[in-house]
């Protein structure tokens, strides 16, 4: 995979892309001249050391639902192939989307409510005799094998919404927990998931037991609460994963939103379900993105994934892109997340397929009708996925409340920064560097990311 398809030609430019909210400018590189210099004149400036290094960086991109995964592979071979290539590729107009989330059964983003083992009514499979990989959303693993032919090296976690009913307290799909008595086999049902992919060569690198176990609405959903979580993770989860020759794959808690730190706090405090633990996953629905460095200095050798923020349909393409790009990349990135993820990566035009129960409103990345248009969660992830390879280390740049900013060092020894302007004027800034300075200016409600070669 090249690590940057852009290449600055020599270390005093500075190439720009910008995205403006009102979508005269999309991933759109500047033609206009930066190049490092003797700057006299004063600008607020945003001064970036590489010296200073934080996170690597792990990958950015999207949930692939079924709903996603149905509606692209019914595009034209041609088209298909083209659009993948687009996504997951960095080169050209590639915006080279590095991590993938799957839902383990249905999400709220399937045509229907599915697990891999369901039975009739009052019957159960305590032995997973009837586990089937293709019990649902069967566009999923057909799309992942022409996506990893694209980007062999993309990493994939996976994440539950729901047990089997025949497991669950109120044998439903929407809310009920799991039953203490099939803890045991719904971890073995678990395991029998990642086995299954690895049959189909996928391999899953992380997983989080339980989508929102705080959520009683979603369809599917299940409550599992800190105790319990630390309780399947400690005594049945992670011994399962250990004994089946899964350790590799890497077990998130949580997977939820920053207004309840405690439930993470909780189930790391259990010491042997956090032995089993890599780190936790959040949302942003609810809470601030802070919570994300709380966790850090409590538990700094345990990772932050990133792994979901929808779009509705009642927003506007500016007013997400400010909020997203300020709060969800920039506020997750400079929070110690190793991946950030947006939610869903396509829908129709009536922002189909979904549940009965499930939300009606969730814009994908892309939607997918007569053509293939692209939405405000593709700009703000490709600002980011294009230039940000996996294996990059976030490095110091200066805070600055009227420019929100983050930067990186890649492995082909480029830096990227990228930097929000959420105001109503066009503001100039320098970019300080080894001495040098750059002098930019970004229009308002606008993003850029910049790239130049170290020296």
């Amino acid at each position: 995979m090249p690590e940057q398809t852009n290449p600055i030609l020599d270390p005093s430019s500075v190439a720009a892309w910008l995205t403006s909210a009102d979508q005269t400018c999309l991933l759109q590189r500047q033609t206009d001249s930066l190049r490092f210099a003797d700057e006299t004149k004063y600008f607020p400036a945003i001064t970036v050391d590489a010296e200073q290094k934080y996170q690597v960086m792990e990958g950015f991109g999207f949930s692939l639902t079924g709903g996603s995964a149905m509606l692209i592979s019914r595009l034209a071979a041609p088209d298909r192939s083209a659009l993948l290539r687009e996504l997951f590729l960095p080169d050209d107009d590639g915006i080279g989307i590095s991590f993938l989330r799957l839902s383990i059964g249905a999400s709220d983003l399937s045509e229907r409510c599915f697990t891999y083992d369901d039975m009739q009514e009052g019957q159960s499979d305590p032995e997973l005799a009837h586990f089937d990989i293709e019990a649902g959303d069967l566009e999923v693993i057909p799309l992942l094998h022409e996506i990893l032919a694209i980007n062999p090296e993309i990493k994939i976690m996976a994440t539950a919404w729901s047990a089997p009913t025949w497991m669950k307290t109120n044998q439903g799909f929407v809310g009920g927990k799991l039953r203490p008595d099939c803890y045991a086999v719904y971890a073995a049902y678990l395991v029998k998931y990642l086995q299954a992919m690895r049959g189909k060569d996928i391999t899953v690198h992380a997983i989080t037991p339980q989508n929102e176990p705080l959520n009683l609405k979603n369809e599917p959903s299940m409550i599992m609460e800190a105790a319990e979580q630390a309780e399947f993770i400690k005594n049945h989860l992670g011994p399962a994963l250990s004994a089946a020759g899964l350790s590799y794959v890497e077990l998130f808690c949580w997977d939820h939103n920053c207004d309840v730190p405690e439930y993470p706090l909780e189930v790391f405090a259990d010491d042997e379900a956090r032995r089993y633990l890599t780190g936790s996953a959040w949302h942003l629905y609810g809470g601030d993105i802070s919570v994300l460095s709380e966790m850090h200095q409590a538990y700094p050798e345990m990772k932050l994934y990133f792994t979901e923020q929808w779009v509705g349909s009642d927003g506007q393409f500016g007013g997400d892109l400010m909020w997203h790009v300020k709060n969800v990349l920039i506020g997750s990135l400079r929070n110690w997340s190793r991946i950030v993820l947006e939610w869903n990566l396509a829908s129709d035009p009536f922002c189909c397929p979904h549940t009965p129960g499930g939300e009606a409103r969730c814009v994908g990345a892309l939607t997918i009708g007569e053509d293939v248009a692209r939405n405000v969660a593709y700009y703000v992830i490709a600002h980011a996925a294009k230039f940000v390879r996996p294996g990059s280390v976030r490095i110091y740049s200066d805070e600055q409340a009227s420019l929100p900013n983050v930067a990186f060092l890649t492995s082909a020894s480029d830096i990227v920064l990228i930097v929000l302007n959420d105001g109503a004027e066009a503001r100039s800034f320098s970019i300080q560097y080894q001495g040098g300075k750059v002098v930019a200016t970004l229009p308002p409600s606008a993003v850029a990311t910049y790239v130049w070669r170290t020296a």
